[in-house]
Formats: structure tokens, sequence, C-alpha cells
């Protein structure tokens, strides 16, 4: 079965105003996503998911011209071929870095949702994983940077629809940061796993100003509190704390996480499969956070794609953590693409999706109705 066509397809919309989310790395004003279609010689289609990346053109340009010509009239069902061939050719020699990792993702995970497709399996089952319940947090673009009151209001909804967990965004002033997480841990008692994100806007100053509070508040992990080059703030920060520190949504492939797992500082780790090499780097990952005994919890991304593929590896992985779910009161490219992928039981779990491949029929008129938008996601 060869890779007879591939096509990227970026999408985006505005975020309606008055539900934008304001966090670390800005104001949400319209949410991107770059979808990767491949078609089989055999007429299997496969859809994957690669991270915008701030620029989701120029990842959807990279996919459609280099990628395609390096693996056009592969071997569809190879995937770790498929892999070394993009990793030799783009992201080992003349780079693109970031952008060729994202870019891989997508067509990585497209050629997965295929493999899982042909066997007549949902991808857990390929995985070697079962219909197993997986841990969800209240996360995604939402429980931003607003008064303390409201915030605390916002995290009682989501406890009440049965979440057992939330994510906060902090990273902006230390006082502000631990007025809110206050007023929610108050909201919300002492059973509510309490998680905080700081997208890498945090200064060592900063982290010692929250550290004291986030402790006495038995914050779950502290997230991103710096940039993922920074290497001995996190180790500075680690031994100042008892607050584990949670990483890896910016780290790509697993040797940008070997350096991170070896330091010791990170003790959960947050791959995303639609920017660090896909279900097959998130798989290999996954065993190197095993043997480690880290616990894994993939970052989520824009859209339905990422999210069920996202929980089909949690329910694979003998390390699994808690599964993102974006809770934001606006995301057609959670509930429109293809279908919702993380019905909530009572227990606060999600499961996998139990149709052949990841799950989702992407609903290709929709995508087409939702053109690339130029310009910033966040500002």
């Amino acid at each position: 079965m060869k890779i007879a066509a591939i096509a990227a397809k970026p999408v985006s919309y505005r975020v309606p105003e008055g539900q934008n989310v304001t966090l670390g790395i800005g104001r949400a004003v319209k949410r991107d996503a770059v979808l990767v279609k491949v078609v089989t010689d055999e007429g299997l289609v496969g859809w994957g998911e690669a991270h915008h990346g701030r620029c989701p053109g120029a990842i959807a340009k990279l996919i459609d011209t280099t990628l395609s010509e390096l693996v056009l009239g592969m071997d569809a069902l190879d995937v770790v071929s498929v892999w070394k061939r993009v990793y030799k050719m783009q992201l080992s020699s003349h780079g693109m870095g970031a952008a060729a990792a994202l870019a891989l993702s997508g067509l990585d995970i497209a050629l997965w949702d295929i493999r899982a497709k042909a066997a007549g399996m949902p991808l857990y089952r390929l995985l070697g994983g079962g219909p197993n319940p997986v841990k969800a947090y209240a996360g995604g673009i939402s429980l931003g940077w607003q008064a303390p009151e409201a915030l605390a209001e916002e995290a009682l909804a989501y406890v009440a629809r049965g979440y057992r967990a939330l994510k906060l965004r902090c990273g902006d002033t230390p006082a502000r940061d631990v007025a809110r997480v206050e007023a929610v841990r108050d909201a919300v008692g002492p059973d509510i796993d309490i998680l905080v994100d700081a997208n890498t806007n945090y200064s060592i100053d900063d982290f010692r100003r929250v550290a004291p509070a986030f402790e006495a508040c038995t914050i779950g992990w502290l997230e991103e509190p710096f940039p993922p080059h920074d290497h001995g703030l996190y180790a500075e920060a680690a031994a100042k704390t008892s607050v584990p520190l949670a990483a890896g949504e910016n780290h790509y492939t697993r040797f940008e996480f070997t350096r991170m797992i070896e330091d010791g500082a990170v003790r959960y780790a947050q791959p995303d499969l639609s920017k660090t090499g896909g279900v097959t780097e998130g798989m290999r990952i996954a065993a190197m956070c095993s043997a480690w005994k880290l616990s894994f919890n993939p970052h989520t991304s824009a859209t339905g794609i990422n999210m069920a593929v996202s929980i089909h590896a949690l329910a694979s992985v003998d390390m699994p953590g808690y599964y993102e779910a974006d809770v934001a009161k606006h995301n057609p490219f959670r509930d429109h693409i293809g279908g919702t992928a993380d019905a909530l039981d009572e227990q606060g779990c999600v499961r996998p999706l139990e149709a052949p491949g990841h799950g989702i029929a992407v609903d290709e008129a929709f995508v087409d109705a939702h053109p690339l938008i130029e310009g910033p996601c966040y500002v």
C-alpha cells in the first residue's frame, strides 16, 4: 500500500469577542491548525493534525512541498521508514527544526490512522492498549487571567461537570497568580487537583515568589515556568520547591526529551503528538518515561484529531497521566470537524473511540469552510 497523495489543509477561526482568554503567551484572538490528508493507492484515507506553530501557512507549505516530495510512493504502513527518511533528509540536515517536527507530526498521525483502518482496529488496539479509562483535567484555552472570584466561579462549573482536576493559567504577576490560585483552592476544596501553567513566562525571581503559596495550595504541577531551553533554571527551581515541574509541549522529538528526562528536574512529561513527531515518536517518548518512572501527559492541540489520538496513546502506555480536555466555550475544531473525542464519565475519565483508526471522520466541507486566516493567534 503506497502513499499516493498528501495534502495539507490549514484551518482557522476567529474567537468571538468576549470569549478571548488571556494567558502567558497573550490574548487568544483566533485558533489555527494544519490538517494533513494522506491517500493511498488502494483508496484508504488517513487524517492527521500538525500544530500550527503560530505560522500555519508555512507549516502547510512545508508539508505540501518538501515532505510530500520525500515520501510519496513509500509504503504507507511502514511508518518507521517514513519517519526515518524525513528525519534524515529534513530534521537532521538543513533543518527547519521545529517546523519540520510539526509537519512530520501531522503526516505521521495520518499514517497511523491508515494503519489502524487497514487493520480494522481502533488505534489503541494497534498500539497494544485497551479501552482503558484515562483521567482528564479541564484545560485547553480556558481558566485564564481574570479576577479571582470569576476564576473560582469558572472552576466550580467544571467541577460540577465532573472534572476532578483543573489547570489554571498563571505567568501574570506573582501576586495576581497567587491570589487566583488561592481563590480557586478555597472554592473547590482539597480533593480537586489544581495544576498551573505559566506558559514559559516566569523569571526565577517570579518563581521564588509564587513557590511557597503554590506549595501551601498543594498544586499538582507547575507547567513550563521557563522556556524549554533554560535547563539551568529548571534545575534551580526543582531544587527549591516541592511543587513538581511539568514540561514537554515545546520539546521536539525524543532527542530533546532525552536531556529533559536525564536532567531530573521535570516529573511530568507533556509531549504534544502534533508537535513532537506524531504517534511514532510519542510512543518512543512514552517508553523513555516508563524507564524513568515519569508520568506521560500529552499536551493537546486544536482539533478533535489530536484529542482523539492523545486518548488512544494514553490508553496504550504503562505510565498514563492526565488527558488535557479543551473546555473552551467556543472551539468548532473540537466539536465539528469530525465529532467530539472526549465524553467525560462519572469518574472524570475519558475513553478512546472505538471506530477503526483514530475515530474522527473528518467533515471536509467544514474544513473547507474555515480557510487559513493570516496573522497571529495570540496578541
